[in-house]
């Protein structure tokens, strides 16, 4: 897998916070933009935060590159309906030269499991070119295409529903593949607007778990945004 952060909203928390301030400001947001005080951005940020009054973190957006998921892990990912995605596509691109897959550990660990899971890889990849070449369209060859087949995948979310998406996600109960990205994904957010995603992640970062007797039991440390 790889994630890179391909753009974000310059100076996200300059942006929300002068959205915040131009309710209350007899100046426009042109002129709060280049003239706001940091310590009054982070007044305002830690009213935002402390408020959960959300909607100015709307107004900063963050576009992600994915290669080398499984088609599982984007079928979970676009459950996400604040979001803007755009995915390799199976209907036009044709694999000619055989299909890259995501292999699970519980899987991969075991030669048994392994051997197993390679053959109905290569069954099904095998009669997937075998359509292609008898002139079935990829479109309904790629019918044959696993889960596991590997995609790409550009998304792009607003500062509100990241941190929605880093809540449910980073978290252990989370499935592993999109834990993993979600995990990868605030490493790069978090540079970019320290203060907001702070205490990003799972909902035991920042507060409680909210998976009552379904917890992990195993939670990540507090964090106290400063």
């Amino acid at each position: 897998m790889h994630v890179e952060l391909l753009y974000h909203t310059p100076d996200p928390e300059r942006a929300i916070a002068t959205a915040a301030r131009l309710c209350y400001a007899p100046v426009g947001a042109a002129e709060l933009m280049e003239t706001m005080p940091e310590e009054r951005i982070r007044s305002v940020l830690t009213t935002i935060m402390e408020s959960g009054h959300f909607s100015t973190l709307e107004h900063a957006s963050y576009t992600f590159a994915v290669d080398g998921v499984s088609r599982a892990l984007t079928h979970q990912l676009v459950r996400h309906r604040i979001a803007s995605f755009n995915q390799q596509s199976q209907r036009y691109v044709k694999f000619k030269d055989g299909v890259d897959v995501v292999t699970p550990d519980t899987i991969a660990s075991d030669p048994e499991r392994k051997a197993l899971f390679d053959d109905a890889i290569a069954a099904a990849v095998s009669a997937y070119e075998k359509l292609l070449d008898a002139g079935v369209p990829a479109e309904d060859a790629r019918y044959l295409l696993p889960n596991a087949a590997e995609s790409k995948i550009v998304i792009t979310m607003n500062v509100r529903e990241l941190l929605h998406f880093f809540k449910l996600r980073c978290c252990n109960r989370a499935q592993w593949e999109i834990r993993d990205m979600a995990h990868r994904m605030l490493e790069l957010a978090r540079p970019t607007a320290p203060f907001v995603f702070a205490d990003a992640g799972a909902p035991c970062v920042s507060g409680t778990c909210s998976e009552g007797k379904m917890s992990c039991k195993n939670p990540y440390p507090r964090v106290k945004r400063s």
